[in-house]
């Protein structure tokens, strides 16, 4: 899709260490995780809304 291979990901991981040091590292894929299970979340949630939203209509007509 991207396009990214091996050479990249390694340019992003010496960049993202000069960015945020060995010892943030950590703290910053914590919270980089915690985001995107947040955001699965959120999707599941607003899936299960709108199913609801369907059985209520269907049962209004």
């Amino acid at each position: 899709m991207f396009g990214l291979g091996t050479q990249e990901l390694i340019i992003i991981l010496i960049l993202v260490l000069i960015v945020f040091g060995a010892g943030k590292l950590p703290q910053v894929g914590s919270a980089l995780g915690k985001g995107l299970r947040n955001f699965k979340q959120g999707m599941k949630d607003d899936d299960a809304e709108g199913k609801k939203r369907e059985v209520e209509e269907k049962k209004d007509e």
